[in-house]
């Protein structure tokens, strides 16, 4: 029972990452976070700390974002699948 309830949650976080990714709204707040990042570049004299900043997040956010893409085409193929297997 606790397992079921386990994948359910994750099931439902996935779709609500998916959806929330996949939005206007996220592509207008990522922008918006490379633009400060680029406005603050002289204010921090362009340094490696201010070069990691932005280094650091992209790569943490693909590598969450790989899973998460990962689980939507799956989902995806199997519903394919699924429809496939009713025609035959």
């Amino acid at each position: 029972m606790a397992k079921k309830k386990k994948k359910n949650l994750f099931e439902r976080f996935a779709n609500w990452a998916t959806n929330a990714t996949g939005s206007s709204a996220a592509f207008i707040i990522a922008l918006s976070v490379i633009v400060v990042w680029v406005i603050t570049g002289p204010i921090f004299n362009y340094t490696d700390t201010w070069q990691l900043i932005i280094n650091t997040g992209t790569t943490i956010v693909t590598f969450l974002m790989v899973f998460l893409i990962q689980k939507s085409q799956n989902k995806d193929s199997k519903a394919i699948h699924l429809k496939l297997n009713e025609l035959i």
